[in-house]
């Protein structure tokens, strides 16, 4: 708890701000981070799903989220927050975020935020034991292990500051920029800082110096500490109190600029809200002197600093309190860089084995590993390692759906095709061509509608009602020659088999309830095969722990449909190689099967 950041550290990035993401990753990238600082990134008005950034020369994904809420469950062990919204919803980002809970940190950079409302939300960050950073504030940087978007500038910068690795000074500033400057400096004349915090510059911010400096003081990395204040408040004599009662053992370096204010006739403000003196205690002037009073190191100006440090630092060195620092290996970030055109997330066949969602494909295609085409199929299209009845299942899918005879139109116009002296690719590909609402397209339409009355508790009744106010026969229910006296066979297999190894199946369930009421009307109007098949799945990602907008995105993709698809192209390939193999001649429908009624054109 005495570290801010770890190199395990992730945060969750309020606002799609990517040349401070990527300052980020490339930090991680050359301090050798094994996982991305960044874990996802919640972008409100965004349609995209993740953005791409760069990872040394390589690229990696980042997801998006449209809300805070949505960031944290997919990513719970991300626990800073960094808020780069405005001024006008940094409050209330904030304050979504202490609701959740789960953040230990919170940055935010806006300026201006109302003081009513930042006194509030600081109070409630302190009620709920979270670090707030900022408002107005570049962040904070634990160096070797995490940083916070822009803090320490480009990668060339934070080398040359040595902030690529922890060194032994703790440093708290009110200036972002000034923070730079004094890393460098730190650098310079010393080995480095082990962690910094730039607190902000509005007049109230969330943790004030002594919040720092107490956890500066508790952190075994930290041997002293460097404050850099500025005329106006009071929090240095909190610093001063902790120092004289032995709170604050550690050496404190400090310095408050505005020292000049005192050579102006009336008061001046100094760039930052709070950063301008209303009474005597508030100058710089005051509070050095006093600062320096309590036995804290304080210099003669702000250029007298660096001795200061030098001494401090030398000191402490040759009494062993610091040791010598081992410079790491670092990464070099590339100065050219190409983003890559195709992304693939399901296989990779780099190394010497191709590999099916990270699994060599030896341990998934051979009998003796004991997995099917049901496993392969959980792997490339879902990236998931689904059970066995669930693999079962799919399996069952395929081989029910593969072929309904020579008469559908899709084996038909393989056929044809086939007769004409095509290959089998286009051959089959007339065939899958033919696939769409009219024929297979019941699955997907089935778990849709389906869904839709399970998910708003209509009664079969009220589902029936629906879908007559839609002008939609119901998808999935209906059989040319099957009814409750001849039923589908099929389908009692795929029933029988979801009784017997599906978890839960209470799609399926209600959508025998709608059956009861079809068939009261007509006995053909039974729950068929796609039917089935669509309800099923559903009830297959519900028992998985899928989410229901993950399973409605399935639905609206057509993966539903894709089952059928690769089913089916087993009979369509069945009926062109048996055209093949047969020898057909080039198909000619007979004549007397057409209805011709040709008039004589109008002329105009």
């Amino acid at each position: 708890m005495s570290r801010l950041f770890t190199k395990d550290t992730q945060a969750i990035f309020w606002n799609n701000n990517k040349s401070a993401i990527q300052r980020m990753l490339d930090y991680d990238y050359t301090i050798k981070r094994e996982t991305p600082s960044v874990a996802a990134i919640v972008a409100p008005t965004s349609n995209n799903k993740f953005e791409k950034f760069f990872w040394g020369g390589d690229e990696i994904m980042v997801p998006l989220y449209k809300s805070t809420a949505e960031a944290k469950k997919a990513q719970p062990q991300a626990d800073v927050l960094l808020n780069f919204g405005s001024f006008r919803t940094a409050y209330d980002v904030t304050m979504e975020a202490l609701e959740l809970g789960g953040f230990k940190t919170i940055m935010i950079t806006a300026e201006g935020i109302p003081e009513r409302l930042a006194r509030k939300m600081n109070q409630s960050a302190r009620d709920a034991g979270v670090t707030v950073i900022g408002p107005a504030t570049v962040g904070a940087i634990s160096p070797g292990a995490f940083k916070i978007a822009n803090v320490g500038g480009t990668i060339e910068n934070i080398i040359n500051s040595k902030l690529h690795r922890a060194g032994s000074c703790g440093l708290v500033t009110r200036s972002g920029g000034l923070f730079n400057e004094l890393s460098n400096i730190i650098a310079i004349n010393a080995d480095g800082i082990a962690e910094g915090v730039a607190i902000g510059g509005d007049r109230f911010v969330g943790s004030v110096f002594i919040d720092n400096l107490l956890r500066m003081q508790d952190n075994p990395d930290v041997k002293y500490m460097i404050l850099l204040g500025e005329v106006g408040g009071t929090e240095e004599y909190k610093v001063i109190e902790a120092v004289k009662s032995g709170k604050i053992t550690k050496p404190v370096i400090a310095w408050c600029i505005g020292t000049i204010a005192k050579y102006y006739d009336s008061g001046v403000q100094f760039g930052h809200a709070g950063a301008s003196a209303n009474a005597e205690a508030e100058t710089a002037a005051a509070k050095n002197k006093a600062m320096a009073e309590a036995g804290i190191h304080v210099p003669e100006s702000f250029n007298d600093l660096p001795r200061v440090i030098k001494e401090v630092y030398t000191k402490l060195y040759n009494e062993g309190t610091i040791l010598e620092i081992p410079e790491p290996e670092i990464n070099t970030v590339p100065k050219v860089r190409r983003p890559k055109q195709f992304i693939c997330t399901i296989s990779d066949d780099r190394g010497e084995e191709a590999t099916y969602a990270g699994f060599p494909i030896s341990s998934v295609a051979t009998p003796d590993t004991g997995k099917g085409i049901g496993d392969v199929i959980s792997l490339l299209w879902f990236k998931k390692q689904y059970p066995k009845w669930a693999t079962e299942f799919i399996e069952t899918v395929m081989k029910t759906v593969a072929d309904h005879g020579p008469a559908v139109s899709g084996a038909h116009n393989a056929k044809v095709t086939a007769r004409a002296g095509k290959s089998v690719v286009e051959s089959l590909v007339t065939g899958l061509l033919t696939i769409g609402p009219r024929f297979g397209g019941a699955i997907d339409g089935a778990a849709k509608y389906f869904k839709y009355a399970d998910d708003n508790n209509l009664s079969p009744a009220e589902f029936l009602s629906y879908m007559k106010k839609q002008g939609v026969p119901i998808p999935g229910i209906g059989h040319r020659i099957k009814s409750l006296k001849n039923p589908d066979l099929r389908v009692e297999g795929l029933k029988k088999f979801a009784k017997e190894h599906f978890p839960s199946h209470p799609l399926l369930d209600y959508a025998l309830t709608v059956e009861q009421l079809t068939t009261s009307k007509k006995e053909n109007l039974i729950l068929n095969v796609d039917g089935t098949i669509g309800i099923l799945m559903v009830d297959m990602w519900r028992s998985l722990g899928y989410s229901e907008e993950e399973i409605d995105e399935f639905i609206e993709s057509g993966t539903l449909n894709a089952f059928f698809i690769v089913g089916r192209s087993i009979g369509f390939i069945g009926h062109i190689l048996d055209e093949k193999r047969l020898a057909m001649p080039m198909y000619r429908h007979p004549m007397d099967d057409i209805l011709y009624d040709v008039q004589k054109a109008e002329e105009i």
